[in-house]
């Protein structure tokens, strides 16, 4: 039996990867841990009927002792670790961002030690791990440049990648992180890459609210995009696909310049019939993006098989048919800039 443990499981990228994990036959059963067992960003996904395979148990990651204790309860064969701080909540909690981010993953990998069954643990790492992008005179960055994190949340998650090389070395279980950039798309609400989705739903607001609802992106400069769906897809499948060993990867995504993006937006909301609800711009003065971009997803492509990459465009053109139905039956969240 593929028992599979997740943490993190009711936030956007673990929502969407119960999703895509519910699709294979080799998934039996689903344990998702979290502090608060909010079912809705699974329903965005599953519906009002969740999928009986699906068990819920209630953990706080900075609990180390019920981590040892509910992980062996469970037993399971698969592990997925997405359970942390975001990035502003590092920023502004130094100490909580540790004790969750470095601090849960130390007992979680510790605690996985003594797991009999266990055949694959995957860690949800970041490109907050990279320098920025001056830093790297590459056009394409791989995975194995110097790593230098320009905040907490990227120093944080660089350990949890040392922890789960560590955890390898000592178990032989094998172990892949995946270095996510900027998801957008449907149930991505929260977190300072969120600008990108809200610009999006800023639009079908306005269309189903016959209001025009400026927005400005809060950083210029180019990103790295990954379409939510393709996120939990290629979680999914780095955890139930053959794989020996320790190894980290950028999921696959594409840069493009942010301004590329907003008039991608304008495009794709003008076929939709949402074109005169579009105002979309950049803050004057706007900071550069934080996070590197151009990372080069050549490593993922070549170690895993069918991993889905959709264009942003159509990725954009999917994410506005959501959010308007979403905005017609009241339950789309909006949080503005500097909110």
């Amino acid at each position: 039996m593929n028992k599979i443990f997740i943490t993190g499981g009711t936030g956007c990228i673990g929502s969407v990867t119960i999703y895509k994990l519910l699709q294979s036959e080799q998934v039996d059963k689903i344990i998702v841990a979290s502090r608060s067992n909010n079912v809705e960003p699974l329903k965005l996904w599953l519906g009002n009927d969740l999928d009986p395979r699906i068990e819920f148990v209630t953990l706080d990651v900075s609990n180390y002792v019920e981590i040892k204790r509910v992980l062996l309860d469970v037993n399971p064969t698969h592990i997925i670790h997405l359970g942390a701080y975001q990035s502003p909540d590092c920023s502004n909690n130094h100490i909580g961002g540790m004790e969750i981010n470095t601090g849960g993953t130390m007992a979680l990998f510790d605690a996985a030690e003594e797991l009999p069954n266990l055949k694959r643990f995957v860690f949800a790492s970041s490109a907050a791990v990279y320098g920025m992008r001056s830093m790297y005179p590459q056009k394409i960055i791989s995975e194995n440049v110097q790593l230098a994190p320009p905040n907490h949340y990227g120093i944080w998650k660089l350990a949890g990648e040392h922890l789960a090389r560590l955890f390898y070395d000592n178990s032989k279980v094998s172990t892949v992180c995946l270095r996510i950039n900027t998801t957008y798309g449907k149930g991505r609400d929260k977190g300072k890459t969120s600008a990108p989705t809200n610009a999006l739903k800023a639009i079908a607001l306005g269309a189903v609210n016959k209001k025009l609802m400026p927005f400005e992106m809060p950083y210029q400069g180019r990103e790295n995009y990954h379409f939510v769906e393709d996120v939990g897809a290629q979680f999914a499948a780095v955890t139930m696909q053959s794989f020996e060993g320790f190894g980290a990867f950028n999921i696959q995504g594409e840069t493009i310049p942010i301004q590329s993006y907003l008039e991608l937006a304008k495009q794709e909301a003008t076929k939709l019939g949402m074109g005169d609800y579009v105002s979309l711009s950049i803050v004057d003065n706007a900071p550069p993006n934080l996070f590197v971009c151009d990372l080069d997803h050549t490593k993922i492509a070549n170690t895993f098989s069918n991993l889905p990459l959709l264009k942003i465009s159509e990725g954009i053109n999917k994410s506005l048919i959501e959010f308007k139905k979403m905005a017609e039956n009241g339950t789309l969240k909006y949080s503005t800039p500097a909110s």
